[in-house]
């Protein structure tokens, strides 16, 4: 008896042991959807169209296979200094003003009317104003990468500046500390959160202003080789290059979602 009941468990925690997670299964067919939605475009509904055809999963594949034994990595790797030299940028940036605008009530009301124009402002209408002020070649990118991505971030310290405690400030303040002890012990503790979440939205803003920048003088990058591909025609060269650069934005982003996740863990240990 002990043999016959002890059977069934055993077999059903086997298959819970076996049993897929839903967060890993969904994103896999999800995936695998999309990838069928696109076989259908490009090789059923408009086959009619020999150059639609050029955009086919299978093509795309092989497009991956030849420039990965080309340009691929060097063109990766420049996309991405830039990406991170404009983000650097963009951060000590934002930071001292957003810092300004958080703190001092007439800075805020004098420069938010100019602060508003410029983020509405889209990064790529100062391409011809970049272009002849710093000429050709990596210095307009990185540029326009810092124009993308500067208001966010600005936007997200100034927020968090606002939200720290005003009593907290005033004990600080009662015990003798020095603005900058207070700008260092209190404020910047409480606008590290919000400074990430801006760091995180500003990747995405600047990745996608990243790549037609690079169509603006420069003979490198994931955005140059699109407009080198669309030249010669290898239009399966384009496809592979999207989905380089929708892949690579996705690892860009998880590793922020990660670092914040992990920041802020870190500073809710440090305030138990």
């Amino acid at each position: 008896m002990t043999a016959t009941t002890a059977s069934p468990s055993l077999a059903l925690g086997e298959r819970s042991a076996l049993r897929i997670p839903r967060q890993a299964w969904l994103p896999a067919v999800g995936i695998a959807v999309a990838v069928a939605l696109w076989w259908l475009a490009t090789e059923v509904i408009f086959a009619g169209r020999p150059l639609v055809s050029q955009f086919s999963p299978a093509l795309a594949v092989r497009g991956l296979a030849e420039l990965a034994a080309g340009p691929l990595l060097n063109a990766a790797s420049a996309s991405v200094f830039r990406l991170l030299a404009g983000l650097i940028i963009a951060t000590i940036l934002g930071t001292l003003i957003g810092l300004a605008v958080g703190s001092l009530r007439s800075v805020d009301q004098a420069a938010s009317p100019v602060l508003l124009f410029l983020r509405m402002v889209s990064p790529l209408s100062w391409a011809p104003v970049v272009v002849i002020a710093f000429g050709v070649g990596d210095p307009p990118v990185v540029a326009l990468v810092t124009a993308a991505a500067v208001w966010p971030i600005a936007t997200g310290v100034a927020e968090g500046v606002r939200a720290v405690n005003p009593g907290h400030v005033s004990v600080a303040r009662s015990l003798g500390a020095t603005r900058a002890e207070v700008l260092r012990r209190v404020t910047w503790p409480t606008v590290q959160p919000a400074l990430l979440t801006g760091v995180r939205q500003a990747l995405g803003i600047a990745w996608v202003v990243l790549v037609p920048a690079e169509m603006l003088g420069v003979t490198s990058g994931l955005g140059y080789q699109i407009l080198n591909a669309k030249d010669q025609l290898a239009y399966h060269h384009v496809t592979a290059l999207i989905l380089v650069i929708g892949t690579l934005g996705y690892l860009i982003d998880t590793v922020a979602r990660w670092a914040l996740a992990t920041r802020r863990q870190r500073l809710a240990e440090a305030a138990t």
